[in-house]
């Protein structure tokens, strides 16, 4: 489970890590990250879109996701903020699809 201060809620913190971050793409999910200077630990947040599914699929990924952060974080850089968006294709990967793909992002983009 990933703990409330590891987890980006605002708006603005939203777009300015897809917009400002460098950019990681896979068949399942795209992530985006951005190094800060804060001192504080990793970030992360979630983009599940309609085109994923219905609710229930949207949510199944979204907990895929979040289990796969809370397993990486302890690999991710202090102060980074990671952003991962979910693609249609989301809906049918399995976790073990998905933490594959998740980490070898992180590992190039957001390693200690």
């Amino acid at each position: 489970m990933l703990a409330r201060g590891n987890r980006i809620t605002r708006g603005a913190d939203y777009k300015s890590v897809v917009r400002g971050g460098s950019r990681c793409a896979g068949s399942s999910t795209v992530t985006y990250v951005v190094a800060t200077a804060e001192h504080r630990s990793a970030r992360f947040g979630f983009i599940v879109s309609k085109q994923v599914g219905n609710a229930v699929t949207r949510n199944t990924v979204r907990r895929r996701l979040k289990a796969v952060c809370a397993d990486a974080l302890p690999g991710v850089r202090v102060g980074a903020d990671v952003v991962i968006r979910a693609l249609p294709s989301a809906a049918t990967a399995d976790y073990a699809q998905l933490r594959d793909e998740v980490t070898r992002c992180l590992g190039r983009k957001a390693a200690a």
